[in-house]
């Protein structure tokens, strides 16, 4: 099965190339899900949460107040690291099982991770190939202005907390640029996609 990290920044349209990429048969392994996964009630994950942050994390029934744990971490690099370094280790290792699982499925397959921090967190080092996506700055921030209902001072704060659009082009195994819209979204995405059944085919063992 080759393996393959989707990733990019906010507000770039990763999400409609996941779908498309879903239509044309991969499958796709969305990692908000795995993340949401991993801290259940009464997890080891969420636990070790609940000690770095404190219990003020908790909703009443014992979930995860995922707004209250945001706003604690979002202006704080730091800390935003730390809850990082504590989830990544569990979402890494519950997306490398559903992997496994899809493999024994269907060797000869495609998988993707659509994953908005993998470079940062060095996950896209144990997949095969990485895609990219980005648009033009001004899209970007135009897309989540309205997407989010937020001014541009409150867009570019939140562009800004990430890592920069160019720097994680540098990344990248393939490039889907979406500032001209769905249709030539889609176009590139089918391409990238045929070339990914080329090197699958190029590379059998990795149907082993």
């Amino acid at each position: 099965m080759l393996r393959v990290g989707l990733t990019g920044s906010i507000g770039v349209g990763k999400s409609f190339v996941a779908g498309v990429l879903a239509e044309l048969g991969c499958q796709v392994l969305d990692a908000d899900l795995t993340a949401r996964e991993v801290v259940e009630p009464n997890s080891i994950a969420l636990k070790k949460v609940v000690a770095e942050f404190g219990a003020e994390v908790l909703q009443p029934d014992g979930s995860l107040d995922r707004a209250r744990l945001g706003a604690l971490v979002f202006g704080d690099a730091q800390r935003r690291a730390t809850l990082n370094s504590i989830l990544h280790p569990y979402i890494i290792a519950r997306q490398d099982e559903l992997l496994r699982e899809w493999e024994a499925v269907d060797p000869y397959g495609i998988a993707v991770v659509d994953a908005a921090l993998m470079i940062e967190s060095g996950g896209y080092k144990r997949l095969d190939k990485l895609i990219v996506v980005h648009c033009r700055p001004e899209v970007q921030l135009q897309r989540l202005m309205s997407r989010n209902s937020l001014s541009r001072e409150e867009a570019e704060k939140r562009i800004n907390a990430q890592m920069s659009q160019d720097e994680k082009k540098k990344f990248a195994d393939y490039l889907i640029e979406t500032s001209e819209g769905f249709d030539d979204t889609r176009r590139q995405t089918e391409k990238v996609y045929g070339a990914l059944t080329v090197e699958l085919k190029q590379n059998p063992r990795r149907g082993e």
